[in-house]
């Protein structure tokens, strides 16, 4: 029921992911009558893998975390986070009010043992076509050096067990590349990385190198993250919209159109995999469940690639795998 659009968004986006993967099953937790009118023409077969579990209530996209979460029984976002903490589902996927859904997911699912306060973790592309896992995201605007380095410890069992990377590479997202840049709890937070044996720390990278794959793990806290992901979704946005736009209108000679329009279709499929639609959807590492929160703006094909980050992340166990390797740290301390 979340998001910019609701359920005319979700509910389509939900029937694509039970075409693309027949081992899924989805409960749709909202209001019936806004949501029953996008099933009348799904496929009979589909529909067998689809429940709708009524609420009548939505948190609102501008509320205050705080107040949400006391008025949260009966909500449309806290029945799904009830639903996984019960055992009734494997992963809740919302496009719905971020601070609500972090502060409810603490409240049901709770934080596995050793970690302070989950963190948005989304996997990028890179220019040399693999991908990066980043966090935080914008959970948590501010970080002592204790949560970036859980965080490190995360997002690389989150690069060894969705990526299939052995010994992910880890840096810490700087203003600059020598070691006396940066703000304490980043440096103390290097040091501290530095002599982990389960840790393959690589040093501090700056923003520039976000999308170069210098890495397979990029930390920073939320506010930086959060800033740093909305600013080049926007120059991305942007690009691609002039690439779609660029020979539109003016006069030009024939033999120029085509070329234009060849250059335009060349630019957009080597550029295309960087679209935020393909990648949205950041799941929030650190809990003893599955939580996805997708982009609140994100269209029908976003929505289902949220969708199917929850699956990856239910069939990967990753807040096991995560889990495991905190104990491992622990003993070691």
């Amino acid at each position: 029921m979340g998001g910019d659009f609701g359920p005319c968004v979700t509910v389509p986006a939900s029937l694509q992911a039970l075409a693309s993967n027949p081992r899924l099953h989805l409960l749709l937790v909202g209001d019936p009558d806004a949501i029953s009118p996008f099933l009348a023409k799904g496929e009979p077969l589909l529909l067998q893998r689809l429940q709708v579990v009524p609420a009548d209530r939505v948190i609102a996209s501008d509320a205050r975390p705080s107040q949400a979460i006391r008025a949260s029984r009966g909500t449309s976002m806290r029945i799904a986070l009830e639903l996984v903490q019960q055992g009734l589902a494997e992963a809740c996927v919302s496009a719905g009010n971020t601070g609500a859904l972090m502060g409810l997911a603490n409240l049901l699912i709770k934080p596995l043992a050793g970690i302070e306060r989950p963190a948005l973790m989304t996997v990028l592309p890179n220019r040399q076509r693999g991908r990066t896992v980043v966090l935080d995201l914008g959970a948590n605007v501010e970080c002592s050096s204790a949560m970036l380095v859980q965080f490190a410890l995360m997002g690389a069992v989150m690069a060894e067990a969705v990526l299939g990377i052995a010994q992910p590479r880890v840096a810490l997202l700087n203003i600059g590349e020598e070691e006396s840049k940066g703000l304490e709890n980043i440096r103390s937070a290097a040091a501290i990385l530095k002599v982990m044996p389960t840790i393959n720390y690589i040093g501090y990278l700056e923003g520039n190198d976000l999308l170069t794959g210098k890495t397979d793990v990029m930390v920073c806290d939320g506010f930086v993250g959060n800033v740093t992901l909305k600013t080049m979704e926007g120059v991305v946005r942007e690009f691609l919209s002039l690439l779609k736009t660029s020979s539109a209108g003016g006069q030009q000679a024939w033999w120029l159109k085509i070329v234009s329009r060849w250059l335009q279709k060349k630019l957009a499929r080597q550029l295309g995999h960087l679209n935020p639609d393909q990648y949205n959807g950041a799941c929030l590492l650190g809990l003893r469940g599955t939580v996805v929160k997708s982009h609140g703006a994100a269209n029908q094909n976003a929505f289902a690639i949220a969708i199917e980050q929850a699956v990856q992340a239910v069939q990967r166990q990753i807040p096991d795998n995560i889990a495991a390797r905190l104990e491992t740290v622990l003993t070691q301390e």
